[in-house]
């Protein structure tokens, strides 16, 4: 399960942290506007950690259905619909901002496997009635606890577009910086990636 650790040195650990959103006032812009992608960054993370669980738990749901149903059809037959409807496959577009990708995708993957040992959901057929209840109710713990994180990372991004806002509204910060301060990142970036082609 996904747990804050207080002084640890992971994403989540430094956004949620108690001291994240202390003097934003006394803050520069530069540094608002890093913590506050910083935070979006996560948020993306854990929308898209969240999606796979979903996925994982209609998985289990739709075999349930099909035993107290009587389907004779396999689970397998449906994959591709639940996978489609939880989004699963791209990574790109998850979470509020909708330009970010997750940057774990692969650990997202292995937590969500590693929560129920070696369970393999493409032979759900094959599971006994205890161990889909058990997988169900493992999912739905977990996923509960990646949306309610989820909740306080937004939180802390609204915190920081607010401060943000509130200085555009004063005057204290102008569009031309912005946009200058977009500018050399995007310039940072592009010096950066010719960089590591070498």
């Amino acid at each position: 399960m996904i747990e804050v650790r207080p002084g640890g040195r992971r994403r989540i650990d430094r956004v949620l942290a108690p001291g994240y959103l202390t003097g934003l006032g006394d803050l520069p812009l530069p540094v608002l506007r890093e913590r506050r992608d910083e935070a979006a960054q996560e948020e993306t993370d854990l929308s898209y950690l969240r999606r796979l669980l979903h996925a994982r738990i209609d998985i289990v749901r739709a075999e349930q259905q099909r035993r107290s149903s009587g389907g004779e059809s396999s689970i397998v037959d449906q994959l591709a619909t639940i996978l489609a409807d939880n989004a699963i496959g791209p990574a790109k577009g998850s979470g509020r901002h909708q330009g970010l990708e997750p940057s774990r995708a692969g650990e997202h993957r292995r937590h969500a496997e590693a929560l129920i040992g070696d369970t393999d959901l493409t032979d759900v057929g094959s599971l006994s009635e205890s161990k889909l209840a058990s997988a169900l109710d493992t999912y739905a713990t977990e996923e509960t606890s990646v949306s309610t994180f989820r909740r306080q990372v937004q939180e802390v991004m609204d915190a920081l577009n607010a401060e943000i806002a509130a200085r555009y509204q004063r005057g204290s910060a102008s569009v031309d910086e912005l946009l200058d301060s977009e500018r050399g990142r995007s310039d940072t970036g592009s010096a950066g990636g010719a960089g590591s082609g070498k």
